[in-house]
């Protein structure tokens, strides 16, 4: 069934249906959102620093998981406001303003937890390129 074309009111009749809806997904936020672009041009650069750098597999994991994080908490922050703007509608609330400000704080401390750890990982690669 093609998503784009009928509304489906009932379950997904199986995986390559429940796979074309999340794509759907991906597709929405990659498009319209601007700040999971973002994201994804620091994990480009994370990657390219990592390549760069020659780092072991340790810390090749380390700093993908921070990146993976940071764009989870991008979309679930997505999530949340679309959420907030379908039961609140065009006007403003208070308490919506008040979760959606908490939703797009959790991305700000994982983007900043990201940071703390891909300094950590990062740290003695970059101790051996400075001059003695």
């Amino acid at each position: 069934m093609d998503s784009k074309n009928k509304r489906q009111i009932t379950k997904n009749k199986n995986f390559a249906q429940a796979l074309g809806h999340a794509w759907d997904g991906f597709y929405l936020i990659f498009f319209r959102e601007r700040n999971f672009r973002i994201h994804l041009v620091a994990m480009a650069l994370v990657i390219i620093a990592g390549l760069v750098l020659w780092v072991n597999r340790t810390t090749w994991l380390w700093l993908l998981l921070a990146c993976f994080l940071v764009l989870s908490a991008e979309i679930l922050n997505t999530l949340v406001e679309y959420l907030v703007d379908l039961m609140v509608g065009p006007r403003f609330d208070p308490t919506a303003k008040k979760i959606k400000d908490i939703a797009a704080g959790g991305v700000l401390f994982t983007a900043g937890t990201a940071a703390v750890i891909g300094v950590i990982v990062l740290w003695p690669y970059l101790g051996s390129l400075l001059p003695v």
